[in-house]
């Protein structure tokens, strides 16, 4: 098993990517969220066994979701694409600092964050500031 990693450009809490993942454009026919990306993985039967994209969001892994497939898109360069499709729902992870990179890393299990449940919308978020500053001395 291996995750992903991959930051989440333009949002600025996990509330926002779970809006973002709410709008059609952002969902596959089946209704699932889904993450489009140039790359496909070359670990695929490995991240397809178990694995979980982790979002960066503001310079800190914030949260995760399962993934539950990868299906193969084409865009209207006539390009294939990964769209990485995933559970609905996103799971908090313990904030940690992620320094910015393109694209998407693969994310070894040990090297993880510790999740800290799922995320409800009416849960009260620490400030990304907040969160962060509390990671880079360790707290969280």
């Amino acid at each position: 098993m291996i995750n992903l990693l991959k930051l989440s450009v333009g949002t600025e809490d996990v509330a926002g990517l779970e809006a973002w993942q709410s709008q059609r454009a952002a969902q596959t026919a089946d209704g699932l969220p889904r993450h489009v990306t140039r790359m496909w993985p070359k670990r695929e039967a490995e991240v397809l066994d178990g694995g979980s994209i982790y979002w960066v969001i503001k310079g800190s892994i914030l949260c995760r979701q399962p993934i539950a497939r990868l299906d193969e898109v084409t865009g209207a360069d006539g390009v294939r694409r990964c769209a990485i499709v995933c559970e609905p729902g996103l799971i908090r992870t313990a904030p940690t600092l992620k320094k910015p990179f393109q694209g998407w890393r693969y994310l070894e299990p040990a090297n993880a964050p510790r999740d800290l449940g799922a995320y409800r919308a009416e849960d009260d978020e620490l400030p990304p500031a907040l969160s962060r500053a509390l990671a880079e001395i360790g707290v969280l």
